[in-house]
């Protein structure tokens, strides 16, 4: 596991006073915060995860069978009206927990969906919006504008995840940053002189976003059936799944080892002049969190390189923290071209999203003539709110060392799942980096066919009980809020275990 140092924030410019500030999902500290973004003085005493009881508002009081009608003139994500009949009426959140409308308390196992890192119920990114929108709410990126938010989280991130990475192109979430992603890699060849590198290669399991070309790279085929046909250019191979792994592997051969053959082979089958990128997750997560094994980053990069590829790292997920590390790069030593991030650097309080490249890519584009510039864009890249909001996000998970909370609990859970596998006939595979884990549910531990229906049935079960895990298929995966306590830790093992006995028939080893 290489370990790979990022640039601190450390420093006084921007010091707005003694701020108090409460560490993980708690009691409060004193220290000094960063405030590169607008606030005003007078509105610097803030909390993070957890407010304070004198700083909680009067909530408003709904009535939940109005908002049970209301909502179904609302289409959502992934909809089908037999999972929209009842939803979970979210009215407010405070660290690691939801309230329904209904009266329910519920431990948000997936935070929210892989994205709210610091914990609900911050009271400072609200203030830092709010200060930032009385100044200054939206101006166009477009056309030789900026402002001082976007330019200053972009000097912020510019060397945090790799030091010859400082250049920074903002959207609003992760399918606009794989678009862009894609784009640029094609940009980047075309402007080299080498234009039919068009294809880009992604991993079936693979999840990039639900765009055209972000779904069309997404390996999971049930986000194409009704959509199709994809994009042309997008070519998909095995993921290095160890526990069910779906190419061929050679006598000798590990699954890395022959995930990473399937590279070379389908680069050798459709030409090395005519692939742009190859995009990969750290670890997987909607496609049914696979955690690849040891050296298979080191394998694939090095074929990247040998063939003139360019490696994408898909960083949505695992970034700001969610493996333990700032990024999930950083455990397998990945040194991409392009990576794109987006969830995390706001903990899901305003949308945000973006993409990183090398200072070779950079200088391409910068060098580019008038003619073939760079001509891609969104209405809301380098939104200022959600800029001065990322800034102030991610001094929040530096000063309450959610990183390195999210290894310690995730050592924590991991153990607990690892428990659970050991003790029921009918759950297998527990892994996990830092806090995005998973178990598969399967019909036997020795044929490790996946039991779908008992999976979203233990699923159901836990969300009676008070925890939100997510079933992908066979897998139960679980994501937690970085602020997560032991105690809060343990409540989500005894719920799934619970969960499990009820749904399985009280069945265990």
């Amino acid at each position: 596991m290489k370990k790979i140092h990022h640039r601190g924030t450390e420093g006084t410019e921007g010091d707005v006073g003694a701020i108090l500030v409460s560490p993980v999902c708690g009691s409060a500290r004193g220290i000094r915060a960063r405030a590169p973004y607008i606030i005003r003085a007078e509105s610097a005493i803030i909390g993070t995860t957890r407010p304070r009881a004198s700083e909680k508002r009067a909530m408003p009081t709904y009535d939940h069978a109005s908002l049970i009608e209301q909502d179904k003139r609302q289409l959502h994500p992934l909809h089908h009206p037999s999972r929209a009949e009842n939803p979970a009426m979210v009215t407010s959140g405070e660290g690691v927990w939801l309230h329904t409308s209904d009266g329910k308390r519920i431990l948000d196992g997936m935070a929210g969906l892989w994205n709210v890192n610091i914990g609900y119920g911050s009271r400072e990114l609200p203030k830092v919006a709010y200060e930032q929108m009385l100044e200054l709410s939206y101006t166009s990126g477009f056309a030789g504008m900026s402002n001082p938010p976007s330019a200053m989280l972009a000097d912020k991130l510019a060397g945090f995840f790799r030091p010859n990475m400082n250049f920074t192109y903002f959207t609003s979430g992760g399918s606009e940053a794989s678009d862009t992603s894609f784009k640029t890699a094609r940009f980047y060849w075309r402007q080299l002189g080498k234009p039919a590198k068009t294809k880009i290669i992604s991993r079936l399991n693979g999840y990039h976003g639900i765009t055209m070309a972000a779904m069309s790279a997404t390996g999971i085929s049930k986000y194409h059936s009704m959509f199709g046909p994809l994009v042309d250019g997008f070519i998909h191979i095995p993921d290095p799944n160890g526990y069910r792994y779906a190419g061929d592997i050679e006598a000798g051969e590990t699954v890395a080892q022959a995930a990473a053959r399937a590279l070379t082979e389908t680069i050798e089958r459709e030409g090395a002049d005519t692939i742009a990128a190859f995009i990969a997750e750290p670890v997987q997560g909607a496609g049914g969190l696979v955690v690849p094994d040891a050296g298979y980053f080191e394998l694939v990069g090095q074929v990247c390189r040998d063939n003139d590829v360019l490696l994408i790292v898909d960083e949505v997920i695992c970034g700001f923290g969610r493996t333990g590390n700032w990024f999930g790069s950083d455990e397998y030593g990945i040194a991409p071209d392009i990576m794109q991030f987006a969830k995390g650097v706001t903990s899901g309080y305003i949308p945000l999203g973006g993409m990183q490249v090398t200072d070779e890519i950079r200088d391409v584009i910068l060098n580019a003539p008038a003619e073939q510039s760079w001509m891609h864009g969104y209405t809301y890249s380098g939104h200022a709110a959600a800029c001065a909001v990322g800034i102030a996000n991610i001094d929040i998970i530096e000063r309450e060392d959610l990183v390195g909370n999210s290894q310690r609990m995730g050592a924590r859970l991991l153990q607990g799942l690892q428990g659970l596998a050991d003790e029921f006939p009918n759950i297998d595979n527990a892994r996990g980096v830092g806090l995005i884990a998973g178990i598969d549910v399967v019909q036997s531990k020795e044929g490790r066919a996946a039991d779908y229906e008992a999976a979203n049935a233990i699923s159901d079960r836990a969300m009676e009980l008070g925890l939100r895990a997510r079933p992908l298929g066979g897998t139960i995966a679980f994501s937690p809020p970085l602020c997560i306590t032991a105690e809060e830790v343990d409540i989500v093992i005894e719920t799934m275990g619970e969960a499990i006995a009820g749904a399985s028939g009280g069945v265990s080893d």
